[in-house]
């Protein structure tokens, strides 16, 4: 008679089983006893294939987007209005139902971008449906990670291990995204057309999912201290556990965590942003570093992930700084900064040392060392720019003409760029660049100030008929590069666009002055009163006799701009497909979004929204 040979498998699994139950509990409070480590890395593969599709979905639908945008511009080069009718009609009705329900939607009814303020406190913003799911399902499937767990072991000191081994692991992993997605050359902001401020909410969101995750981590292993310590009767003083270096960095790391919790709070983060932003730094290296020796002194198996995510900061660092070097310092001298104080704002011109075409949208963030002591940078929409050849001076050049034939010969010239951007008075910084220029006699200073960039500008309008442009306030500056770039493009047969509509609402007239030589060349371009109309609203005009229309292509209202009415107009007498594009505040901002949303079913109408969500 013969017996089937016995699996080593479910034996090995019963030795396993049988020491883990015979093992005492002073066994599960450190290292890797009890924790499932193939558990661990199958959620860890499960994790990183979640963010797979979800990226893979995203970019197989900016590929089709693009596709799509790209034969309609190549279609409409040299077409008349009339023969971009096909363009305007929507293909399907379930793209424009997910856009209005879905991509396009605030988590509620109406507010998205507009800040909830209790008091004088500023709580944020909401973020939109499309980015609320999948933030959800993020954080649910983290916890579902960390709950899945053996509830049938035989020792409860098992359970609080691998309830330790889970969340620490998952705390380590999720460490890289966040890492990477609070960079500002986050290699998936070009690839799947996501602006860095949509990164930034999922930034802010793990962040907040790592802190609950090494909470519970620290709560699991406490808890199998304080168990372990009453069945075996042996108390470890605090100062005793403390002194191993691999407990304190942890503690360390999970303390700069909850101090991060607190001081990210939108509330402290919008009272003092500069403050705010340096001990932020300050405190995510403590706890990176914390988490690094206690990774380190337990020898855990991630700890390449917290390196990798080092790497990240420091190639992002790395690629920033080289930008900053190369777009402002020539061999013997940097950038030069012009600030003309205006109503309420500066108008900045950087004469930057290397030549550059900065595309439509696009924004740049400025940093003046002699005006801060900090070195930090804002974000600044590029509002114009201008390209010219200067004198290239050497030291060859600098010689005396020896003949009359060299005083006829012109210098050797080199492109030089200039770019300017409008930086409305708030507080902090801008405050501080208003004063010192208001208090210049000619109310102009030069100072040094350097700029890195560009970031931004993913949206390309070339392909579209027609293009809404809406802008508050200082959100004017994110439009005019766009009304340029079309207007030329239209006069060199470029693109698709023949109606272009720019929508600018103020409070009262002295905003004019912030643009008025670029809106004067605009002006002169040709082909402008063919294409361009421009609609100028003052909500709180001085006297009412101020607000006169110049013409029909250069329309002013007094009173508050309604974009619903606009879009509703505007709809129906649209060139092929239709965009609208929104830059000013959040209330505004939501306006708009609405406005689209109750059209884009009856049409082909897309619609971006340009914002700086700090």
């Amino acid at each position: 008679m013969s017996s089937e040979p016995i699996s080593p498998k479910p034996a090995m699994l019963q030795r396993q089983n049988y020491t883990i139950c015979s093992m005492e509990a002073g066994n599960f409070t450190h290292g890797l006893m009890g924790v499932n480590l193939q558990l661990d890395d199958l959620t860890t593969q499960i994790l990183w294939l979640s963010i797979g599709i979800v990226c893979l979905g995203i970019l197989v639908v900016r590929i089709a987007l693009w596709a799509t945008a790209q034969l309609r511009h190549l279609f409409n080069l040299k077409t008349d209005p009339i023969q971009q009718t096909y363009w305007a009609r929507n293909g399907t009705s379930l793209w424009p139902w997910l856009k209005k329900n879905f991509f396009y939607a605030p988590l509620f009814k109406k507010r998205h971008n507009r800040n909830i303020q209790i008091g004088p406190l500023n709580m944020g913003t909401l973020p939109s449906r499309f980015h609320t799911v999948l933030v959800t399902l993020y954080i649910l499937s983290n916890f579902a990670y960390c709950f899945f767990l053996n509830y049938k072991s035989c020792n409860r000191m098992a359970i609080y291990a691998e309830i330790r081994g889970r969340t620490g692991h998952l705390a380590f992993v999720n460490m890289l995204p966040l890492m990477l997605f609070a960079s500002r050359n986050n290699v998936l902001i070009p690839l799947l057309g996501v602006s860095f401020d949509t990164f930034n909410i999922f930034h802010r969101w793990i962040s907040r999912l790592v802190v609950v995750e090494s909470v519970a981590h620290t709560i699991a292993w406490a808890a199998a201290k304080q168990a372990s310590e009453k069945l075996t009767g042996k108390h470890h003083p605090t100062a005793k556990v403390m002194s191993d270096p691999f407990i304190a960095w942890g503690l360390a790391s999970v303390i700069a965590m909850l101090l991060i919790l607190i001081q990210a709070s939108s509330a402290i983060r919008h009272l003092a942003y500069e403050t705010f932003l340096h001990l932020h730094q300050l405190l995510a290296f403590v706890a990176f570093l914390g988490a690094a020796f206690h990774a380190r002194d337990g020898n855990l198996p991630l700890k390449s992930y917290l390196y990798f995510a080092f790497s990240l900061w420091l190639i992002e660092r790395l690629i920033r700084w080289s930008r900053i070097i190369y777009r402002n310092f020539g061999f013997n001298s940097s950038t030069k900064v012009t600030v003309e104080a205006l109503s309420e704002a500066c108008r900045v011109t950087f004469e930057l040392k290397r030549p550059w075409k900065p595309r439509a949208g696009c924004h740049v963030y400025a940093h003046f060392p002699t005006l801060t002591w900090s070195l930090s940078s804002h974000p600044f929409s590029v509002a114009w720019y201008e390209t010219r050849p200067t004198p290239y001076l050497s030291l060859e050049d600098e010689k005396l003409p020896t003949s009359s034939k060299d005083l006829d010969k012109p210098l050797p010239t080199r492109t030089a760029t200039s770019i300017t951007v409008i930086m409305s008075k708030k507080s902090g910084m801008t405050a501080k660049l208003h004063a010192r220029a208001r208090a210049s006699p000619t109310g102009i200073i030069t100072l040094t100030g350097y700029v890195e960039g560009p970031y931004g500008g993913l949206e390309s309008l070339q392909s579209y008929g027609t293009v809404l442009l809406f802008a508050g306030g200082v959100g004017i500056t994110h439009q005019l590069l766009h009304v340029r770039d079309l207007l030329s493009g239209y006069d060199s047969c470029t693109v698709a666009t023949r109606r272009i509509v720019l929508v600018w609402s103020v409070r009262t007239q002295d905003a004019f002055e912030w643009v008025h030589p670029w809106m004067t060349e605009i002006f002169q371009m040709p082909h402008r009163r063919e294409v361009l109309k421009v609609m100028l609203f003052v909500t709180k005009p001085r006297h009412a006799g101020d607000v006169v229309s110049r013409s029909n292509q250069v329309q002013m209202f007094g009173g508050r701009c309604k974009p619903a009415k606009i879009v509703e107009e505007e709809m129906d007498k649209r060139v092929g497909a239709m965009a609208v594009t929104v830059c000013g505040p959040g209330a505004f901002a939501d306006e708009v979004r609405g406005a689209v949303r109750g059209r884009v079913e009856s049409g082909v109408l897309d619609f971006e929204e340009e914002s700086f969500s700090w």
